[in-house]
């Protein structure tokens, strides 16, 4: 909860959005995610998707969100 891309990431990436494409499963949880465009996409569990490049993201409500990132670097946002 209170997990923000833009917040927590973004000072490390060095990007203004996250520019990694991610394939996922959630598992528990809802994120919302805001594509560059303004499309807003929100991910709940045994929700599956595909986000390309250019987003934020963010955990809505109070409940962590788990979920399979089958495509994330293991090193992204780590300086």
């Amino acid at each position: 909860p209170g997990w923000k891309w833009s917040d927590c990431i973004k000072p490390t990436a060095g990007t203004e959005t996250c520019m990694s494409q991610h394939v996922l499963y959630v598992l528990s949880g809802r994120m919302m995610v805001a594509m560059n465009d303004g499309e807003r996409y929100e991910f709940k569990p045994g929700d599956t998707g595909v986000i390309p490049p250019g987003h934020d993201a963010w955990i809505v409500g109070d409940e962590p969100c788990v979920l399979i990132d089958f495509t994330a670097g293991a090193g992204y946002g780590k300086k």
